[in-house]
Parts: C-alpha cells; structure tokens; sequence
C-alpha cells in the first residue's frame, strides 16, 4: 500500500472517530435511526433523520452550539449524514408497492 500523507492520515482518523461513535450509539440505542420506534411520529426513518439534521442545523444558526465552541455539533451532523445515506440507500433498496387496482363488480 502506497504512503498516506498527513492529511490522508488526518481523514482517516476523523472517518475512524465517526465510525466509532456511529457503531457505540448503535450499540447503546440499538437501530432507532434507521428503524424509530413510531409512537408519536409515522415519518420514514428518512425524514426523521432530516427533522434530526433540521434542527442540529437551526440550533447552529441560532448560536445555541457553535460550531467553534462544540465540536461535538460537527460530528453529530455528520453522524446524522452517514446515517442519512444508509436511510437512502435502504429505500432505495425496498421493493416498490404496485398501485393497486380497484375492481368493481358489473
């Protein structure tokens, strides 16, 4: 395998740091991400993670978690990104319901 430079090495140990956490959280919540419980809300696992997304975005916007003071906020968004494609990909991945026809007896 080829030399990493720096800041090769540096991705690599950022993408380790966000595997990690993603893999602890899925350990310790179990799959409600990508599979949620749906008590309150019926919203696809895709559009709760978007609502997720949402609103680390607008906590961000209105100062409440700064990106500079908490990086924290940076890997919870991309946490919620990878978690984001996985969600897409899985519907992606899901068979097409067939319209269905309605037949009415002459």
């Amino acid at each position: 395998m080829l030399e990493m430079t720096g800041t090769q090495l540096e991705i690599a140990a950022v993408c380790d740091d966000v595997k990690e956490l993603l893999l602890y959280k899925n350990k310790k919540y179990g799959n409600s991400a990508l599979e949620p419980a749906r008590i309150f809300s019926k919203s696809s696992a895709v559009e709760q993670l978007l609502v997720r997304i949402d609103d680390k975005l607008n906590r961000i916007q209105k100062g409440a978690g700064l990106i500079g003071e908490d990086e924290d906020v940076i890997m919870d968004l991309i946490g919620y990104l990878v978690l984001l494609k996985i969600g897409l990909k899985n519907q992606a991945d899901q068979p097409k319901a067939l319209p269905s026809c309605s037949t009415k007896p002459s």
